[in-house]
């Protein structure tokens, strides 16, 4: 009687195969995964932009004078505090925004506040 050599473990073609499939799947996921990542950054900027706004209003209805001059705020934003750094006679160089703008998290926001009027801009 002859003895059957069964053979245990999966042939050379069969891993193939399934690093084939791991790759294409893998391919596929990395741009959604950035894309994800984009999303996230924009999301945490503009949550950032609105606590700078909000952080700034508070401050400058709580604590200036009622006057029509500018202030000029900075917006810590790993430790969520706010500091008046100027008045008018100091003019920001960084650009000012609306909303959260490219991929980068902003690592600076400043924030005018002038009476009814709030301008925004971070770098």
């Amino acid at each position: 009687m002859k003895k059957l050599n069964k053979k245990k473990g999966f042939t050379l073609a069969e891993l193939l195969v399934v690093v084939a499939i791991i790759a294409v799947l893998v391919a596929i996921s990395i741009p959604i995964f950035t894309s994800q990542l984009d999303k996230a950054r924009k999301a945490t900027n503009e949550a950032n932009l609105r606590a700078a706004k909000g952080a700034a209003v508070s401050e400058y209805l709580s604590t200036a004078e009622k006057t029509t001059d500018k202030i000029i705020y900075d917006y810590n934003i790993e430790a969520g505090t706010i500091t008046a750094v100027s008045t008018a006679e100091t003019e920001k160089t960084i650009s000012e925004i609306s909303t959260a703008q490219g991929n980068a998290l902003y690592t600076k926001i400043s924030v005018t506040v002038s009476g009814s009027t709030v301008t925004l801009a971070a770098e």
